[in-house]
Protein backbone atom coordinates (compact mmCIF):
# COMPACT_ATOMS: atom_id res chain seq x y z
CA UNK A 1 0.00 0.00 0.00
CA UNK A 2 3.23 2.33 1.11
CA UNK A 3 4.52 1.47 -2.32
CA UNK A 4 1.25 2.49 -4.32
CA UNK A 5 0.40 6.04 -2.15
CA UNK A 6 4.02 6.72 -3.31
CA UNK A 7 3.67 5.85 -6.93
CA UNK A 8 0.83 8.18 -6.94
CA UNK A 9 2.31 10.80 -5.33
CA UNK A 10 4.89 10.68 -7.61
CA UNK A 11 3.45 10.43 -10.82
CA UNK A 12 0.95 13.62 -9.36
CA UNK A 13 4.41 15.52 -8.83
CA UNK A 14 4.97 14.50 -12.51
CA UNK A 15 1.91 15.33 -13.91
CA UNK A 16 2.18 19.38 -12.54
CA UNK A 17 6.12 19.69 -13.60
CA UNK A 18 4.54 18.87 -16.93
CA UNK A 19 1.23 21.17 -16.87
CA UNK A 20 2.85 23.78 -14.48
CA UNK A 21 6.53 23.38 -14.75
CA UNK A 22 8.85 24.86 -11.92
CA UNK A 23 11.85 26.63 -12.90
CA UNK A 24 14.93 27.45 -11.84
CA UNK A 25 15.16 30.62 -10.34
CA UNK A 26 18.77 31.15 -11.82
CA UNK A 27 18.88 29.89 -15.51
CA UNK A 28 14.81 28.96 -15.63
CA UNK A 29 15.27 26.11 -17.08
CA UNK A 30 13.11 23.03 -15.80
CA UNK A 31 13.15 21.29 -12.84
CA UNK A 32 13.36 17.93 -12.74
CA UNK A 33 11.08 15.98 -9.79
CA UNK A 34 13.60 15.78 -7.34
CA UNK A 35 15.21 19.37 -7.33
CA UNK A 36 13.77 22.56 -5.90
CA UNK A 37 14.36 25.98 -6.72
CA UNK A 38 17.74 26.22 -8.39
CA UNK A 39 18.94 23.23 -10.41
CA UNK A 40 21.88 20.96 -9.62
CA UNK A 41 23.44 22.26 -12.23
CA UNK A 42 23.28 25.73 -11.11
CA UNK A 43 23.82 24.83 -7.01
CA UNK A 44 26.84 23.17 -8.42
CA UNK A 45 28.09 26.44 -10.24
CA UNK A 46 27.26 28.59 -7.57
CA UNK A 47 30.22 31.45 -7.24
CA UNK A 48 31.35 30.54 -3.81
CA UNK A 49 33.34 33.04 -1.82
CA UNK A 50 34.84 30.18 0.36
CA UNK A 51 35.58 33.58 2.90
CA UNK A 52 34.33 31.00 6.36
CA UNK A 53 37.68 29.24 6.05
CA UNK A 54 39.71 32.73 5.17
CA UNK A 55 40.00 34.95 8.34
CA UNK A 56 41.32 38.13 6.82
CA UNK A 57 38.41 38.10 3.85
CA UNK A 58 36.91 40.97 2.05
CA UNK A 59 33.74 40.69 3.84
CA UNK A 60 35.92 41.20 7.13
CA UNK A 61 37.89 43.74 5.75
CA UNK A 62 34.79 45.80 4.70
CA UNK A 63 32.89 45.49 7.87
CA UNK A 64 36.08 46.01 10.24
CA UNK A 65 36.38 49.16 8.98
CA UNK A 66 33.20 50.70 10.52
CA UNK A 67 32.64 48.13 13.39
CA UNK A 68 35.33 45.65 15.38
CA UNK A 69 33.76 42.84 14.19
CA UNK A 70 35.31 39.05 15.17
CA UNK A 71 34.87 37.26 11.90
CA UNK A 72 33.11 38.21 8.65
CA UNK A 73 31.53 35.54 5.95
CA UNK A 74 29.43 35.86 2.70
CA UNK A 75 28.10 32.33 0.92
CA UNK A 76 28.48 33.51 -2.80
CA UNK A 77 29.34 36.36 -4.89
CA UNK A 78 27.12 38.59 -6.36
CA UNK A 79 26.93 40.52 -9.57
CA UNK A 80 23.22 41.91 -10.98
CA UNK A 81 23.64 40.66 -14.79
CA UNK A 82 23.91 37.27 -13.51
CA UNK A 83 21.94 35.00 -13.32
CA UNK A 84 22.53 33.98 -9.12
CA UNK A 85 20.96 37.80 -8.68
CA UNK A 86 17.91 36.01 -8.74
CA UNK A 87 18.36 34.18 -5.76
CA UNK A 88 17.86 37.31 -3.70
CA UNK A 89 15.38 38.84 -5.71
CA UNK A 90 13.43 36.00 -5.46
CA UNK A 91 13.92 35.73 -1.97
CA UNK A 92 13.46 38.99 -0.98
CA UNK A 93 10.68 40.06 -3.12
CA UNK A 94 8.85 37.03 -4.54
CA UNK A 95 7.91 35.44 -1.47
CA UNK A 96 10.59 32.39 -1.86
CA UNK A 97 10.71 31.38 1.85
CA UNK A 98 11.74 27.86 0.80
CA UNK A 99 14.73 29.29 -0.83
CA UNK A 100 15.71 31.73 1.61
CA UNK A 101 15.90 28.53 3.88
CA UNK A 102 17.43 26.44 1.54
CA UNK A 103 20.39 29.20 1.27
CA UNK A 104 20.57 29.99 4.89
CA UNK A 105 21.22 25.90 5.45
CA UNK A 106 23.82 26.16 3.03
CA UNK A 107 25.47 29.21 4.74
CA UNK A 108 24.85 27.52 8.08
CA UNK A 109 26.71 24.39 7.35
CA UNK A 110 29.74 26.08 6.28
CA UNK A 111 29.80 28.62 9.04
CA UNK A 112 29.47 25.34 11.70
CA UNK A 113 32.80 23.81 9.99
CA UNK A 114 34.56 27.46 10.36
CA UNK A 115 37.01 27.56 13.04
CA UNK A 116 36.12 31.62 12.74
CA UNK A 117 32.51 30.95 13.89
CA UNK A 118 33.42 28.03 16.20
CA UNK A 119 32.49 30.10 19.19
CA UNK A 120 29.04 31.99 17.95
CA UNK A 121 26.39 31.84 20.75
CA UNK A 122 23.09 32.65 19.01
CA UNK A 123 22.01 34.12 15.34
CA UNK A 124 20.29 37.27 15.18
CA UNK A 125 18.99 38.95 12.09
CA UNK A 126 19.04 42.26 10.69
CA UNK A 127 15.40 43.20 11.97
CA UNK A 128 13.10 44.96 9.44
CA UNK A 129 10.73 48.21 10.27
CA UNK A 130 7.42 46.88 11.55
CA UNK A 131 5.77 48.68 8.67
CA UNK A 132 8.15 47.38 6.28
CA UNK A 133 7.89 43.59 7.47
CA UNK A 134 3.94 44.04 7.44
CA UNK A 135 3.75 45.02 3.67
CA UNK A 136 6.35 42.24 2.85
CA UNK A 137 4.86 39.69 4.76
CA UNK A 138 8.25 38.92 6.36
CA UNK A 139 11.57 39.70 6.91
CA UNK A 140 14.06 38.10 4.59
CA UNK A 141 17.29 38.35 6.94
CA UNK A 142 14.89 36.23 9.76
CA UNK A 143 14.33 33.39 7.12
CA UNK A 144 17.72 33.00 6.25
CA UNK A 145 18.42 33.50 10.07
CA UNK A 146 16.58 30.37 11.02
CA UNK A 147 17.95 28.11 8.63
CA UNK A 148 21.77 29.56 9.70
CA UNK A 149 20.74 28.87 13.37
CA UNK A 150 19.25 25.74 12.60
CA UNK A 151 22.61 24.45 10.37
CA UNK A 152 24.76 25.54 13.23
CA UNK A 153 22.73 24.29 16.57
CA UNK A 154 22.37 27.54 17.79
CA UNK A 155 19.22 29.27 19.51
CA UNK A 156 17.68 32.19 16.82
CA UNK A 157 17.20 35.16 18.48
CA UNK A 158 14.41 37.84 17.08
CA UNK A 159 14.10 39.66 20.59
CA UNK A 160 17.38 41.56 21.24
CA UNK A 161 17.38 44.38 18.05
CA UNK A 162 14.63 46.30 16.89
CA UNK A 163 14.66 49.00 14.14
CA UNK A 164 13.02 52.35 15.35
CA UNK A 165 13.07 53.98 12.39
CA UNK A 166 12.33 53.41 8.87
CA UNK A 167 14.64 53.41 6.96
CA UNK A 168 14.95 54.25 2.77
CA UNK A 169 15.78 51.31 0.69
CA UNK A 170 19.93 50.73 0.72
CA UNK A 171 19.36 49.53 -3.16
CA UNK A 172 19.64 52.67 -5.14
CA UNK A 173 22.15 54.59 -2.05
CA UNK A 174 26.04 54.72 -2.35
CA UNK A 175 28.56 54.89 0.16
CA UNK A 176 28.43 57.76 2.70
CA UNK A 177 24.60 58.10 1.21
CA UNK A 178 23.56 54.02 2.73
CA UNK A 179 25.53 54.78 6.01
CA UNK A 180 23.55 57.66 6.90
CA UNK A 181 20.64 55.98 5.65
CA UNK A 182 20.77 53.85 8.58
CA UNK A 183 22.73 55.85 11.36
CA UNK A 184 20.77 55.46 14.49
CA UNK A 185 18.07 53.05 12.75
CA UNK A 186 19.01 50.29 15.15
CA UNK A 187 18.35 49.83 19.02
CA UNK A 188 18.51 47.19 21.85
CA UNK A 189 15.45 45.50 22.97
CA UNK A 190 16.66 43.63 25.93
CA UNK A 191 20.31 43.07 27.11
CA UNK A 192 21.60 39.73 25.16
CA UNK A 193 23.44 38.36 28.78
CA UNK A 194 20.97 35.50 29.04
CA UNK A 195 22.35 33.69 26.04
CA UNK A 196 25.67 32.49 28.76
CA UNK A 197 23.93 32.18 31.98
CA UNK A 198 26.87 32.09 34.75
CA UNK A 199 29.85 31.89 32.47
CA UNK A 200 31.00 35.58 33.19
CA UNK A 201 31.87 35.92 29.59
CA UNK A 202 30.53 38.18 26.81
CA UNK A 203 27.84 35.98 24.48
CA UNK A 204 28.92 36.08 21.14
CA UNK A 205 26.45 36.88 18.09
CA UNK A 206 26.62 36.18 14.78
CA UNK A 207 24.10 38.92 12.55
CA UNK A 208 22.66 37.38 9.54
CA UNK A 209 21.27 39.64 6.36
CA UNK A 210 20.68 38.73 2.93
CA UNK A 211 23.59 40.52 1.15
CA UNK A 212 26.63 42.78 2.42
CA UNK A 213 27.53 45.40 0.11
CA UNK A 214 28.84 48.33 2.05
CA UNK A 215 28.35 46.90 5.34
CA UNK A 216 26.68 49.67 6.03
CA UNK A 217 23.99 48.36 7.74
CA UNK A 218 25.28 44.91 9.51
CA UNK A 219 27.75 47.44 11.02
CA UNK A 220 25.05 49.62 12.39
CA UNK A 221 23.44 46.86 13.87
CA UNK A 222 27.10 45.22 14.92
CA UNK A 223 27.88 48.97 16.84
CA UNK A 224 24.76 49.24 18.33
CA UNK A 225 24.50 45.60 20.15
CA UNK A 226 28.44 45.53 20.46
CA UNK A 227 28.92 46.98 24.13
CA UNK A 228 27.52 44.13 25.44
CA UNK A 229 28.56 40.82 23.16
CA UNK A 230 31.64 40.14 20.80
CA UNK A 231 29.42 40.74 17.30
CA UNK A 232 30.63 38.45 13.96
CA UNK A 233 29.15 38.78 10.65
CA UNK A 234 27.34 36.59 7.94
CA UNK A 235 25.32 37.13 4.77
CA UNK A 236 24.29 35.04 1.28
CA UNK A 237 25.85 37.24 -0.59
CA UNK A 238 28.78 39.65 -1.30
CA UNK A 239 28.93 42.35 -4.10
CA UNK A 240 32.57 42.59 -4.69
Amino acid sequence: MKGIIEAFGNSAVDLRDILFPRRCCVCEDPLCTDEKDICTACLEDLPLTYFWDWAQNPAFERLVRHAPVEAAASLFFFREEAGYSHILHSIKYAGRKELGLLMGRMLGERLASSYCFAEIDAVVPVPLHPLRKWSRGYNQAEIIASAVAEAMGKPLRTDLLYRKRRTRTQTKLHGQAKRSNVSGAFALRRLPEPLLSGTGSKPHILLIDDVLTTGSTLAECANTIMPHCKVSAASLAFVG
